[in-house]
């Protein structure tokens, strides 16, 4: 369990990803209705639209959402490193040219927590140097170690109360380095801590063994948060290791392009197959979904339906709502083992090639 200033989050848990204010096409009370218990804002794209003053004016982040739970920010780090081509790192800063009008920006770790808190986030994230995978060694440690001092900037920053502040975790795929950060990082003594800078484009062996050797190291009372990630198997897989909390776009994004995960696998609803087909999605799934077909959700996206994308995006956030529910009561009940070993097992007898 976590408490946040909105409120408690039992854990494992899974918070959909709602970048600009919005999970995209699913309200307040439908995204609720899926067993969220707290989503993920960004405050990159925030900041920028409609401006955190806006925000702020309006009575914060959660008023202006309609969103009643806990909402953690993301600082933007990632989104600086998507922008790598037009980013340009200093100790005090990363400057670079906005996606949306190309003007010159600086967010420094104290610009990063100033953002964050006018928002209003139950949660906010350090800013942190994102490189990527593989890279030379040293710019991975270079960057390793000027996440550690962003982070303890940032929280000399923080003046909320209210709201916690959770380290970053970096260092590719080098064991010792993420050790190392992670060891920094505890000495700082914050509310919690993500691993970051995995899921783009590593082996997953890769990001478990990063894992292996990282999530050791981070204080067991404190939330420990795997950020970016991922495909059902990489949340049990992660869960296994230690992991509490985990974000993704795969629910949504899958769901507006006509796939829905199940326990048999991801179904790809516009094959020709399922054009008869009138099972639901899931037996035994109370969503919105569940209640139609295979054929007529297939119909909806052939058909270019808005209504398909918002039925499948519902069902998926609520499948992983279920499989992190479902992994609170095995380990709760002490078989987390075998409930993981039979979860692998169906996705991997699946009836699709994955």
């Amino acid at each position: 369990m976590y408490a946040t200033s909105r409120g408690t989050v039992e854990m494992p848990a899974f918070m959909p990803v709602a970048t600009q204010g919005t999970v995209k096409g699913l309200d307040p009370r439908s995204l609720g209705g899926t067993g969220t218990q707290m989503v993920l804002a960004n405050a990159y794209h925030l900041a920028f639209r409609p401006g955190e003053e806006v925000v702020a004016a309006v009575g914060g982040l959660h008023r202006f959402m309609g969103w009643d739970g806990p909402i953690l920010t993301d600082s933007g780090g990632f989104q600086i490193f998507s922008l790598a081509e037009r980013t340009r790192i200093t100790e005090d800063h990363a400057v670079f040219r906005s996606h949306i009008d190309g003007r010159e920006v600086a967010v420094s770790p104290e610009r990063a927590i100033a953002i964050q808190e006018a928002l209003g986030s139950d949660v906010a994230m350090v800013l942190d140097h994102v490189v990527a995978l593989p890279n030379d060694p040293g710019l991975v440690r270079e960057a390793a170690e000027r996440s550690v001092r962003w982070a303890r900037r940032c929280r000399d920053a923080a003046r909320r109360s209210d709201q916690a502040l959770f380290g970053i975790v970096q260092g590719g795929l080098d064991a010792g380095l993420r050790r190392w950060c992670a060891e920094q990082l505890t000495r700082l003594d914050l509310d919690g801590y993500a691993v970051g800078g995995l899921s783009v484009g590593e082996p997953p062996a890769a990001m478990y063994r990063t894992l292996d050797a990282t999530v050791p190291v981070l204080p067991a009372d404190r939330p420990r948060y795997l950020m970016g990630v991922g495909r059902p198997e990489d949340l049990l897989e992660a869960v296994h290791r230690g992991i509490d909390l985990f974000d993704c776009v795969m629910p949504t994004r899958n769901g507006r392009n006509a796939l829905a995960f199940t326990d048999e696998g991801p179904l790809r609803l516009r094959n020709l197959k399922f054009e008869r087909d009138q099972r639901p999605l899931e037996a035994g799934c109370s969503c919105p979904a569940c209640c139609h077909s295979r054929a007529y959700l297939r119909h909806l996206f052939l058909a270019r339906e808005m209504l398909g994308p918002i039925l499948l995006s519902l069902h998926n956030v609520t499948y992983y709502q279920r499989l992190m529910a479902a992994a609170r009561r095995a380990i709760a009940e002490d078989r987390f083992g075998p409930f993981r070993r039979e979860k692998m097992l169906g996705w991997a007898a699946g009836p699709e090639p994955r």
